[in-house]
């Protein structure tokens, strides 16, 4: 029989996260930022454990103001690219349901019909919700281009758009696409540039911004 072995670790959750907030803000560069744009930024580096990705995070001008008036109006639509950034998101502070529209029965036969990917169909199925919306998309870089081609046709606008999705085809590019055209466009935006992205950092800003508005800093 093995002997046992006791390992020295720290269990108090809010000490874990107190800790690393503060070995998070000693290791990133955080300068010129807002501090809302510190939150997201520190969220989304303790989501991944790399410091130095701060430096490929991209705000807008008014991303985080527009953020935070949509979410106290409580009728803003959540709109996610896949159920994993849906089921990351902080539920005791979410003030309505998250949409994802992925598993639609009707959005797989669009999708098959048009041989596109169903989170392009999906985006279809955003239009009804767009104006004011929260749009966050993690994980398909082909949901990012489609929603740029529907904003390119109407007037009607999202509060946020926060497009991460990661990967090797396509997903430095759509982040590079969106981050060119916000302004003309006429969309506030978060971003992160590069190949890196994912549902956990795409949920992490989201979170970032919840808790700004309840009022919890780090």
């Amino acid at each position: 029989m093995r002997n046992s072995v006791t390992y020295q670790y720290i269990k108090d959750p809010q000490q874990i996260e107190q800790e690393s907030f503060k070995q998070i803000r000693e290791l990133t560069d955080l300068d010129g930022l807002s501090t809302e744009q510190q939150q997201v930024v520190m969220r989304i580096v303790h989501s991944v454990g790399i410091p130095s990705i701060a430096k490929q995070v991209r705000f807008s001008e008014q991303a985080c103001e527009n953020a935070l008036r949509a979410l106290a109006s409580e009728s803003c639509a959540i709109l996610c690219d896949v159920e994993m950034v849906k089921q990351g998101l902080t539920k005791r502070m979410l003030r309505s349901e998250p949409l994802c529209f992925l598993n639609d029965p009707h959005i797989t036969e669009r999708a098959k019909a048009l041989g596109e990917t169903r989170t392009m169909a999906a985006v279809e199925g955003w239009k009804a919700k767009l104006d004011g919306s929260i749009i966050l998309i993690g994980n398909a870089p082909t949901a990012l281009f489609r929603l740029l081609e529907i904003l390119q046709t109407t007037e009607v606008r999202p509060a946020l758009i926060v497009g991460m999705p990661v990967g090797f085809i396509g997903a430095a590019e759509s982040k590079q696409a969106l981050w060119d055209a916000h302004r003309e466009l006429g969309v506030e935006c978060i971003t992160l540039l590069g190949r890196e992205g994912g549902s956990a950092v795409t949920a992490a800003t989201f979170n970032a911004l919840l808790r700004c508005l309840n009022g919890e800093l780090y």
